[in-house]
Parts: structure tokens; C-alpha cells; sequence
């Protein structure tokens, strides 16, 4: 069992790896690719302001990978030093806590449950959390904690959301690659997908959103694509399905997170470095972002995040901070 989350995953380099390529591209070491620098990319987005820097103390981040928003607009950020940090839009920090183990690995995913409780992926230790916005740890609610394949059992968690009715999904990948879907007391309901790239197969499912029809999008990082999915009877069944491999617009590179507004879908791209503006159905209408480490750059960005005015919130991860982006 390897149940350790790479720095960051391989890149699909236009020519060759030190050695032979598998197919568990979620797993395989980095350093193993010629690293390749990003097509120039098309403008749309307009970039507002930038905030944090490279550290430990508050309101610092080393490597943030998971950002969540509250109906109150406070930005909860984890980072790899397993700090949970809860902002002010505008960057001020608020207060912050510590998940309560870390040495085997940090958390890669947060989400904000209707209730208003914070959702956290423990990747590492196979669970899901709860938090009172404060950091109050909610011991009764955690799902899983137990290694394994079996139903209910969960391997490398990343994301987890929750319902209209209250049910959550949880993506993972590792042994496998698949969603399972919980009560919202917590009790297994059923689950689907494997490792591999057919229509309703997985190779690291990265982040997860749920849509006004309670439909579930799935960021199929490592094969480049979005897939949606009605899982709100007693089986899921896959709706739709978009995304093809490269890094002209419309096309995508290790997405890692994406963000639902009315007709539109952001996409953040961690292998273009990049946001990128789609139709529902999967066509392009605007990019921002270019690799780099100037002010208005990106590079290896993880998540984002919209606020009520709007604005997307990104995580701008190897450079350690965040940057706010209108469309």
C-alpha cells in the first residue's frame, strides 16, 4: 500500500520519462518527467489583488493545497504544515488550529457542509473530519478512519461534499479510484468507479461540487476531464462527460478543482497553471493565468473558491499565497 501524496503529480511532458510510464499517474514521482513549460495562454480573467507569503507564522502559508468559503465569506485555507487558517476575504487572518495528527501526510480537501460545519479530507488517515467554524473538533461525526476497499472503508480521501438532502460524497484514489456516497448520519449508502479511463472511471478523482439539481461533478484529474454524474436514487448514473488532454484553451491539464456559477464552470488547472472559464457543457470562453513567479502568475495552483460578490480565490500553491481573480 503506498499512501504517500505526492509534492505535486506528473506532468505530460511532450517527450520521454527516465524510465517506463504506468498508468497510476497519481503515484508516480515527479522527477521521473522531462518538466515542460506551459503554451502562452488566452486573457479573460482580471486579477484584484494577491495575498500571503512564504512561512510558518500566521497568516503565512508553506504549500496551501485546500481552500473552502462560508456563507459569511471566511476563506479556510489548510496548508502542508496541517494548519487550518480562516481568513477575511481580504486576507486578514482570523484564527487557526491544527488537524490532530499529520505525520503520515496533510489534508487535501475542505468543504463547508449546509450546516455550516467544515468538512476536511484527512487524506492520510483515510477519514473525513468535522469542525466548528471556531476549530472545535466534532469526534462524533467523523467518517471512516479505517483503511480498506471494502464499503464504508476509504483509502486516500480528497474531497467531500455534501447534499441538498445532506448526503455526502467522498472521491478517493490509491487502491482505488472511486466515490462513495454516505448518509447524513454517516452510514455507507453505495459507491461506483475504479481505476482507469473509461466513462465512469477514475484516475485520482481530485475535487467534487454539487449542482441546484443535486447532479455531483467530478475533477478527473489524470485524465483530463470533467465528469457529472445523478447519483440521487439507489444507483449513480453518469450525465455527462468533457475534457480533452493539452493546454490550449478549451482543453485541460491536471485539473484540480472547479467552481459551479449559474451556467458556468471554473476550472483550476494545476498542470496549466491556469483558471479556465467553461459553458456547462464544456466549451471555453476565458482564461487567466501563466506560469511563473511575478505578482499576476501562477505556478502549480491547487484550488479556488468564489465569494458572494463573485470573485474567485485561488490557491496559488508553489508560490504560497492567493490571489483574487474577477471574470
Amino acid at each position: 500500500m503506498n499512501t504517500s501524496l505526492p509534492d505535486r503529480p506528473p506532468r505530460k511532458a511532450n517527450w520521454l520519462l527516465l524510465g517506463s510510464f504506468v498508468a497510476f499517474c497519481s503515484v508516480l514521482p515527479f522527477w521521473v518527467l522531462v518538466w515542460s513549460s506551459g503554451t502562452p495562454l488566452s486573457s479573460g480573467g482580471r486579477w484584484e489583488a494577491t495575498w500571503g507569503t512564504h512561512g510558518v507564522q500566521p497568516g503565512q502559508f508553506h504549500k496551501p493545497r485546500a481552500i473552502a468559503i462560508d456563507g459569511q465569506d471566511r476563506l479556510y485555507i489548510v496548508d502542508k504544515t496541517a494548519r487550518i487558517q480562516v481568513f477575511s476575504r481580504d486576507g486578514e487572518v482570523l484564527w487557526h488550529w491544527r488537524t490532530p495528527k499529520w505525520q503520515f501526510g496533510k489534508p487535501t480537501g475542505l468543504s463547508v457542509h449546509p450546516d455550516g460545519t467544515l468538512m476536511v479530507a484527512d487524506t492520510h488517515y483515510f477519514r473525513i473530519l468535522f469542525y466548528q467554524p471556531d476549530g472545535t473538533l466534532l469526534p462524533e461525526r467523523t467518517i471512516g478512519g479505517e483503511f480498506g476497499q471494502q464499503p464504508g472503508q476509504l483509502g486516500l480521501v480528497t474531497d467531500v461534499v455534501a447534499d441538498t438532502t445532506g448526503c455526502l460524497y467522498v472521491s478517493e484514489y490509491g487502491e482505488q479510484d472511486r466515490i462513495q456516497k454516505f448518509s447524513p448520519e454517516g452510514e455507507f449508502l453505495f459507491g461506483w468507479g475504479s481505476h482507469g479511463a473509461d466513462p465512469g472511471q477514475f484516475a485520482r478523482p481530485q475535487a467534487l461540487a454539487v449542482d441546484q439539481h443535486n447532479h455531483l461533478w467530478v475533477v478527473d484529474a489524470c485524465n483530463d476531464r470533467i465528469q457529472v454524474f445523478d447519483a440521487t436514487g439507489e444507483s449513480p448514473r453518469l450525465i455527462h462527460i468533457w475534457g480533452r488532454t493539452g493546454s490550449l484553451p478549451g482543453e485541460l491539464r491536471y485539473p484540480y478543482s472547479l467552481v459551479l456559477d449559474g451556467d458556468y464552470v471554473y476550472v483550476c488547472e494545476f498542470g496549466n497553471h491556469r483558471i479556465q472559464k467553461f459553458t456547462r457543457d464544456g466549451i471555453s470562453i476565458a482564461c487567466w493565468g501563466d506560469q511563473g513567479r511575478r505578482s499576476q502568475e501562477l505556478f502549480n495552483p491547487w484550488a479556488l473558491v468564489q465569494d458572494k460578490a463573485g470573485r474567485l480565490h485561488v490557491l496559488d500553491t508553489y508560490n504560497h499565497r492567493v490571489h483574487r481573480v474577477r471574470f
